[in-house]
């Protein structure tokens, strides 16, 4: 983990007052998880199986009737084949102080922004952790320092942000990745300070009536990296990635309307490379009691847009996602995602297939199914081609 030494932990507990004898909350969950390939990978270094286990412990205190909490929550990742994605990180590691109106949290922690299913266009705090999931949900943990009023007006979260965390890669033996690779011993900032560097966030939100809103702005370091062509020390082709500075501003909006959920996330972005705006919007309908069962059945419809189309960043920049969604609201909390992603420009796909299911009060099992189809050679989701494959979890929460 690339934090930049120890000088924010000791920070960290530094800012602790001192804690009355209380009883430590623990819980998490270990994982054990299997992976296997359709088919053979394009280059020669890579796997056709693969397998690994995860551990997520969260040690947690309250003092002061809940006015002061602090929270530990480490996570690490041991795998057979990929040595980048052996690696560990500190997920939340904060103290949250709660006032009247107000809310302070200094530490490491991880905040979502957003609302869409299909990609979290707005979400730019927390850096991708991409050896976890392809899927960009898995996020590594921030420094922060961080303010939050909370007024009749709405909530004002302002953020202040040292440490900047480069984001994860698969190695040369991993799959799901791009072909070159990408070797991160070759990043590069455009600012001066590197991971040193502050950035600075803002964020407005408020529900009125059915609206719920948000309003965001983000100055710093972008945390989708360019990656370019290089040459590395081996003389092998690879991509190096560049982190440049940008200016962002956002919305994210979500209606509630009985039976439906109207979603918007829309951003504009601007940074010495480019300026731009994208958009990523749609529909959730959920059938409750689907065939008079207790099981409900959503039907969910997203278009994603990046004005940047080809020169795009991001995979998804003129594609259209459906997908239904069950939840059988049964003890074992059983639930199932199934859709597609295509490109109406060149009609490359992902299929993407979630599903999960407790078995019994500790254990959880989970699979996911990914397909990549017709892929174009002019899209973004190309060198993935041949990395078809299916994931099975089972997980013991403790």
């Amino acid at each position: 983990m690339r934090m930049g030494g120890k000088g924010w932990l000791l920070l960290l507990f530094g800012l602790f007052p001192a804690m009355p004898s209380l009883a430590w909350d623990w819980a998490g969950n270990m994982a054990v998880e299997g992976r296997t390939f359709f088919q053979s990978p394009l280059d020669p270094r890579q796997y056709d199986n693969d397998a690994s286990i995860s551990l997520e412990p969260e040690l947690a205190r309250e003092w002061h009737d809940g006015r002061d909490i602090f929270v530990f929550r480490p996570f690490g990742r041991l795998d057979a084949r990929d040595e980048e994605r052996s690696h560990w990180d500190i997920r939340e590691l904060h103290w949250t102080h709660v006032g009247d109106g107000w809310e302070t949290l200094v530490g490491v922690s991880r905040v979502f922004w957003g609302v869409t299913e299909a990609w979290h266009l707005v979400d730019v705090i927390n850096q991708t952790d991409l050896v976890e999931d392809p899927d960009a949900e898995d996020k590594l943990g921030q420094p922060m320092v961080k303010l939050s009023l909370e007024q009749d007006w709405g909530t004002l979260d302002l953020f202040l942000l040292p440490g900047f965390r480069e984001r994860t890669f698969p190695g040369a033996d991993g799959r799901i990745r791009t072909h070159p690779r990408v070797d991160t011993d070759l990043t590069s900032y455009q600012s001066g300070r590197e991971w040193k560097r502050v950035d600075l966030a803002a964020r407005w939100s408020r529900y009125i009536g059915e609206w719920d809103i948000g309003l965001s702005l983000f100055h710093g370091t972008g945390r989708d990296p360019l990656l370019l062509p290089a040459v590395n020390g081996k003389g092998e082709q690879v991509l190096a990635p560049y982190y440049e500075l940008i200016d962002q501003a956002s919305i994210d909006l979500q209606a509630t309307l009985g039976q439906w959920l109207w979603k918007l996330e829309a951003l504009y972005r601007h940074s010495d490379n480019d300026s731009f705006y994208a958009w990523t919007g749609g529909f959730e309908y959920t059938i409750v009691g689907v065939a008079d069962s207790a099981a409900d059945l959503g039907l969910l419809a997203e278009v994603l847009y990046d004005q940047r189309g080809d020169q795009s960043a991001t995979p998804f920049n003129h594609d259209a996602f459906l997908a239904l969604r069950w939840t059988a609201n049964d003890e074992q909390s059983s639930e199932l995602l199934a859709g597609f992603i295509v490109d109406w420009k060149y009609g490359s796909t992902l299929l993407n297939l979630e599903g999960s299911r407790r078995c019994g009060q500790r254990w959880k099992a989970s699979l996911i199914l990914r397909a990549w189809l017709n892929t174009d050679e002019r899209g973004l989701l190309y060198p993935f081609r041949n990395d078809d494959y299916l994931q099975l979890e089972l997980a013991r929460y403790f």
